[in-house]
């Protein structure tokens, strides 16, 4: 597998698999799906996005950029997709491993996630065995698509 910087033609797939995760409803907060447009101006706008390629398909991404600005600006977060499809393979551990790399390339000297669903137990167990620590837990931070409330565990680790 080819971790790598997008390129424009990758888009569509790249939509594919942040709009599943997004309908999903149980961990990116965004409500709204991508299409084209929307889609290349959000990947194009972060401080970089990569893809996961696996014989010549995208099967995952991530978006890097600030968690903050100014005193805090060397603070960095990330998101990370995977297709449905190819979950349970590591690719999110490989795509997580590349954006510390990357985001200490940038500069930042901490990543941190602000609102892992609690119930993201693969997510979080996955973090934690990389060395993230989990900062506390934000009870009801997060509305879950069918309405109902639940715990976020921010996290955090030093690049």
């Amino acid at each position: 597998m080819l971790i790598r910087k997008f390129e424009k033609s990758d888009i569509p797939d790249m939509i594919s698999i942040w709009n599943e995760i997004v309908l999903e409803g149980n961990a990116f907060p965004q409500e709204e799906t991508l299409d084209e447009v929307t889609g290349y101006a959000f990947f194009s706008s972060q401080t970089y996005t990569a893809v996961a390629e696996d014989e010549g398909n995208i099967v995952g991404l991530y978006i890097l950029h600030p968690n903050n600005i100014g005193r805090c600006g060397h603070i960095c977060n990330a998101s990370y997709a995977v297709s449905s499809v190819r979950r349970g393979k590591h690719i999110g551990e490989q795509l997580v491993l590349d954006c510390m790399k990357k985001g200490k390339a940038f500069g930042y000297r901490v990543l941190q996630f602000n609102a892992v669903v609690a119930g993201n137990v693969y997510a979080r167990h996955l973090y934690e065995r990389i060395g993230f620590h989990q900062l506390g837990t934000i009870p009801n931070g997060f509305r879950l698509k069918n309405g109902e409330y639940t715990d976020i565990c921010p996290y955090y680790i030093e690049l």
